[in-house]
């Protein structure tokens, strides 16, 4: 029941934090992966969560529908278009239940494509997209996607992705 409620929670917050205005024309410098390809995330469904100890940051993995159909299946490697979404958020206690933690302000959006045609760092077809919140506003990761391909190599055994479905019921 929790998980259940975590997750209307989270994709409440991330629909009603961007759908507010359309997402930002911006884009990474060194993979021109731009932040409105993510553009239709309403569709998208949280598959997994994560707390970053180093961050002290509460994480929601959501995937588009190919993606979904994919990891639910345990499908590897994912197929073309998939395309999976990482929110990170800042975390505080409820007002109303202070024992526990709940997201506070959004801190990064980051994204993973699956394109074999555009992207081939180190054999994983995949493109990687980091957008920063600054103030009211996104930016692209300063560092560029070179962090994204080094990370998430140590996971390629399991088509680059740490996230694994993590069943509601």
């Amino acid at each position: 029941m929790f998980q259940r409620i975590m997750t209307f929670s989270a994709a409440f917050l991330f629909i009603s934090t961007l759908s507010a205005a359309s997402l930002p024309d911006i884009k990474m410098a060194d993979t021109g992966l731009p932040f409105q390809k993510i553009e239709g995330y309403e569709d998208y469904r949280i598959v997994a969560t994560h707390w970053r100890t180093d961050k002290k940051e509460l994480r929601y993995v959501l995937a588009n529908p190919i993606a979904y159909d994919a990891i639910k299946a345990k499908k590897l490697p994912m197929p073309e278009g998939s395309i999976m979404v990482k929110i990170g958020w800042s975390v505080k206690p409820m007002g109303a239940f202070p024992l526990a933690l709940e997201a506070d302000k959004l801190q990064r959006i980051e994204y993973m494509v699956k394109d074999s045609k555009h992207f081939d760092q180190n054999g994983d077809h995949w493109g990687y997209a980091r957008f920063v919140k600054k103030g009211d506003t996104y930016v692209p990761y300063a560092n560029g996607s070179a962090e994204c391909v080094a990370c998430h190599s140590s996971v390629a055994s399991d088509d680059y992705l740490f996230s694994s479905f993590q069943p509601t019921f």
